[in-house]
């Protein structure tokens, strides 16, 4: 029977109670407190709801991007097994508020890899399937659903070849809950052959695409009969940035001055990952041009004014302002963590650029082959931006046409979330 180490049991069963020593934020420490909570709180749900005589799937999915993708496969997984209990975990905060949206029967947070708190979560909900997604597998939890009779299954598998889970001691500690991965459903065939490196049988291993294709298309059409919830200017005019964080922000400020000499219908849109009032003051702080207006905050935009550069302070409306713009900027590229979703923009036809800093992404080389996305180098990001900015300005037709390029390219995975769930 596969196993974790005892020294990874060893780790987790202290670490956890240390952990309150590392977090700064309340929210963080309100989520350890969840995820302490997790093992009694699916006890009561199993108490009341589980009904042993139905299978049950249990999808986790660490924070709203990889949620994204497990709730696209969920709604597909649900169509073929209707008669399936459906359970969603997650484990960062910021899958709070999707989580509520996932029309499963329960969601809430993963508990603590720690064996007692696995044991007592799987003795109460029983689950006859488990999948994980993305990366975000954890090896107790995989091993001990394993060996309960539970199959265990990854879907939208993705490896970045900078991932620590690559690297020692990483790869060791995890490479038991990768082995016992009965299918994995791998975005790419790059992807799948990481995964095999990281302990998955090659005879478990099919590519079946990312499902968070399906799931961006299916917002925007939703959504495209409707105006997007702000505008500014001139579509073909605005850049809507999303995600940022101060190394973007410097940069597209900076930017911007010298594009906005030039064409001064130029607008652009700054939609900062975290809308804090801290980060609203830096940006307020960080701006340089002179013959351009200052940033104003949506929040006191009045009504019938143009500002030049728009900062929106308030959270959940990115992927539909994507369609507002003509062109996207998607944040993230400047610093360690890498960009964010380059999907949104190019499910509404926007091409797209980004920051050095990928960290390999899938999505910016499937876009950047295709023609839709640029990327910045770390010298001269601001001369190229100017450039790149301005040219699509002066020829909105290119810009059109490498907006559709970028829509083009999400065809290939269109289908992926089907797929998965029939994988399942």
């Amino acid at each position: 029977m596969t196993s974790t180490s005892p020294l990874y049991r060893a780790f987790t069963a202290l670490a956890v109670p240390l952990a309150p020593l590392a977090l700064r934020s309340a929210r963080a420490k309100a989520a350890h407190r969840a995820r302490v909570a997790a093992p009694a709180s699916l006890e009561r749900w199993a108490a009341a709801h589980r009904d042993t005589t139905r299978p049950l799937t249990w999808f986790h999915a660490s924070s709203v991007g990889e949620g994204l993708q497990a709730r696209a496969v969920m709604q597909e997984y649900r169509a073929l097994h209707p008669d399936a209990q459906i359970i969603y975990t997650h484990f960062s905060p910021s899958a709070e508020s999707l989580a509520a949206s996932m029309h499963a029967d329960y969601a809430g947070y993963l508990p603590y890899d720690r064996r007692a708190d696995v044991l007592r979560a799987l003795r109460a909900v029983r689950p006859t399937t488990l999948v994980f997604t993305k990366l975000d597998l954890w090896p107790e939890l995989a091993t001990r659903a394993a060996a309960a009779g539970c199959r265990v299954a990854m879907v939208a598998g993705t490896v970045t070849l900078d991932s620590s889970r690559l690297r020692a001691p990483a790869r060791t500690i995890l490479a038991p809950g990768y082995r016992v991965l009965d299918v994995v459903g791998a975005s790419a065939e790059s992807d799948a052959a990481l995964l095999i490196q990281l302990g998955c049988d090659p005879a478990h291993v099919t590519v079946t695409g990312d499902p968070r294709v399906d799931s961006v298309l299916s917002v925007m059409e939703a959504a495209a009969a409707s105006p997007p919830p702000v505008l500014l200017g001139p579509v073909d005019r605005l850049m809507v940035a999303g995600s940022t964080w101060p190394g973007d922000e410097a940069v597209l400020l900076e930017a911007f001055g010298h594009v906005q000499a030039r064409h001064r219908d130029a607008r652009l849109m700054l939609v900062p990952h975290e809308p804090s009032l801290g980060h609203l003051l830096d940006i307020e702080a960080a701006f340089v041009p002179d013959a351009v207006r200052p940033p104003v905050p949506l929040a006191a935009r009045e009504e019938g004014d143009d500002p030049e550069i728009l900062v929106i302070d308030r959270v959940g409306m990115l992927s539909r302002l994507y369609a507002a713009g003509a062109m996207a900027y998607v944040g993230g590229g400047f610093g360690r963590a890498g960009i964010h979703s380059v999907l949104e923009p190019a499910a509404w036809s926007r091409p797209v650029i980004i920051g050095p800093n990928d960290r390999g992404s899938r999505d910016a080389a499937l876009l950047a082959d295709a023609g839709g996305l640029t990327r910045l180098p770390r010298d001269g990001a601001v001369a190229n931006l100017i450039e790149r900015w301005s040219f699509w300005l002066d020829d909105p037709a290119a810009c059109e046409a490498a907006g559709a390029a970028a829509r083009r390219a999400l065809d290939s995975d269109r289908g992926a979330a089907i797929r998965s769930a029939a994988l399942l």
